[in-house]
Parts: structure tokens; sequence; C-alpha cells
């Protein structure tokens, strides 16, 4: 909700403040920087005192901060509420994560985790159109949907029923055994792989890929909301069959093939002409995303116990939230270097960097 459902929107935001396409993508960075640095933190904290306790103010903040966007006119200060919303937001991505390790085991939990992402991917699918037509009666318009993670916090206060760490270790021997989760080969190697991952999704998908859309075709907002949907769709229902897909092929192997799809979107997104062109390179990265956006984090969960499972996966949520906020960046400089089409060419660079890293850094 807090990029997907305001992407449509940005073109509209580049005429209203009179800003450039690289100006508008400090909307998505300044949202996710402030994970980067407090992600490490409330791992620490939710191993302490508990997933919920960290949980129930995030949501809060994300949905009042969020919501605030609507009622301002200067962009410096809409920029300053995205930073807060981003700070109520720094814990959701990783948190989630990590109940579903604590909570479940095996099979059971690859399962799961290809359900998430198909519930991510769904948002992803939804969040786009919704925000597109909301967008229809004035750019701030979509901001209003980030108030339903009030509601939602309370759900989570009353009904979530999960397990919380009960044994306390000193903050040295805590961060000693954390570190010794993190420091191996393929934990390094999945954690660069992530933070590629964003920076194709963040820079080249969701920033310049609704400007191509509005450059080419002179796509309407709802117009852009909807393609925009439609890869997402692909992901839902590739990710309820993670499961079943990794009992055919190794791990390994699913990794390897979502970035060959990857770099085969990023490769023909530049030479469409006509819309019905879009649908193999959003087919081929909605299939990339179904696949990988699971088998990470359920790979990752497997290297820490519960009572510091929070604190590394957290560190994967930094991870995520510096190539959420590099990637704009990253990919903007490709789009100064040679327009629209470069920014899709630096995505498929990414691409072919993660499968070299596949082949050559993991071992599982």
């Amino acid at each position: 909700m807090g990029v997907a459902s305001i992407t449509p929107a940005l073109p509209q935001i580049i005429e209203h403040f009179g800003i450039t396409p690289t100006q508008v993508a400090l909307l998505i960075t300044v949202f996710t920087l402030p994970g980067i640095f407090l992600s490490p933190v409330i791992g620490v904290f939710a191993d302490k005192w508990g997933r919920k306790k960290i949980l129930f103010p995030s949501l809060l903040l994300f949905g009042i901060a969020g919501g605030a966007c609507f009622f301002t006119q200067d962009w410096r200060v809409l920029l300053l509420l995205r930073f807060f919303q981003g700070i109520g937001g720094a814990s959701l991505g990783s948190l989630n994560l990590t109940l579903i390790g604590d909570l479940f085991s095996g099979e059971r939990r690859t399962a799961v985790m290809g359900y998430n992402a198909s519930v991510l991917s769904i948002g992803t699918a939804l969040y786009p159109g919704i925000g597109g037509a909301l967008a229809m009666a004035g750019w701030q318009f979509p901001f209003l949907l980030t108030l339903l993670a009030i509601p939602t916090a309370f759900v989570l206060l009353f009904c979530l029923n999960n397990p919380e760490p009960t044994k306390q270790v000193t903050f040295t021997e805590y961060i000693s055994r954390v570190w010794t989760y993190i420091n191996q080969r393929t934990v390094w190697a999945l954690f660069i792989i992530n933070i590629l991952l964003f920076i194709i999704l963040y820079g080249s998908y969701l920033t310049y890929f609704p400007q191509l859309l509005k450059e080419r075709f002179d796509a309407l907002p709802w117009h852009i909301g909807v393609v925009m949907s439609s890869f997402s769709v692909v992901t839902a229902i590739t990710s309820t069959q993670l499961a079943r897909i990794q009992r055919k092929l190794r791990t390994i192997q699913i990794f390897k093939l979502g970035f060959i799809l990857y770099g085969l979107s990023m490769l023909t997104i530049p030479m469409v002409s006509e819309w019905w062109h879009l649908a193999f390179p959003l087919v081929c990265f909605g299939l990339a995303h179904g696949m990988l956006i699971p088998i990470i984090p359920n790979v990752l969960v497997t290297f820490a116990p519960l009572t510091e499972r929070a604190g590394f996966m957290s560190i994967n949520g930094m991870i995520l939230r510096i190539g959420q906020t590099v990637g704009p960046v990253f990919i903007g400089l490709f789009y100064l270097m040679g327009g629209i089409n470069f920014a899709f060419i630096g995505g498929a660079i990414v691409a072919l960097c993660m499968f070299l890293i596949a082949v050559y850094m993991i071992k599982l």
C-alpha cells in the first residue's frame, strides 16, 4: 500500500508540483529510507519485548502519517510525512515473515510463505487499480487508503495469537548469535540478491514503468493502475504453487529461472509499441516475482531459531529497504543517460548480476 497505491498518481504529482521524474522518485526513497536504519533495531526489540508491541504502534504511525499526506499542498511537507510513514512501515516487511517462521515449519512453512507472497501480490495487483481510480479525483486521494492500517492495528492487537520469545540473554550474547547466523556465504548472497531484486522492482518497474506508459501511450492514471496490476495476478497464482514448484525443481534452479525471467522482462519492455506487446514482459516479471519473493525468505528463516529470528530477519528487512531506497536513484542514473528505455536496460543488467551471484555464491 505504501508504494503500489500511489504509483499511478506519480505523473499527476509531477505536473501538480512542477517537478521532474527523478524528483518524484523521492516519494518512494524517503518512504523506504527509515527502514534501512530502523529495521535492525526493531528486530532486536521484537525479540526482547515481543512481536505485537512493535507491530501495533508501527501500524498506527503508518496509517496516520500516510493519511495526513492527503491534506498537504507543500512538496517538502509531503516528503516529511512520507518519511514518518516509512518509520511506521519499517517493521512490517520483516516481522510478518518472522511470524510465519515462528508459527510454521517444513513444507507447511513453504506453502504459507507462498500464500503470503500471493496475498502481497493480490495487494500489489489491486492497489494500483484502486489508486489509479482514486487519482482520477486528484493526486492526493490514493493516500487515504493508508488509513486502513489503523483498524488493522487493533485486529492484530486482539486477534493475533503467536508465540513470543521467553528466554532472555545479554545484549552482547544476542548480537553474537545473530552475527553467527548472518556470517555465511549463502546468507550474504541472498541479502545481495534481495537488494538487487528490489532495485528492479522499485527502480525500473514501480518508478519508471508508469512514466513509460505515460510517454508512449499517453496513459491515464487508471490505465497505468490496471496495467501494473496485471503482473501481480500472475505473481499471486505462481506464489500459491510454490510448494508444488519446489517439489519439481531444486531451490537453486528456481533462483536461476527467476533471474532469467526478470532479465527477459526488462529487455523486452523497451521494445513495446502496442498495448498487447506488454503481455510477454509482464507475464515474465510476474512469474519471476511469484517464485522469488516467497522462496528467498523461506530459505532465510531456516538459518535462525525463534529467539533470534526477528533480529536476523530484520537485517533482511534492512536489506530490502536498501534496495527499495537505492532502486529509484540507481535506475534514475540510467534514465538520465539514455531516457526511459535505459531505465529497463539497467534493470536487465541487475538481473544478470543476480544470476551470476546465484551461480557462484549460493550453496543449497
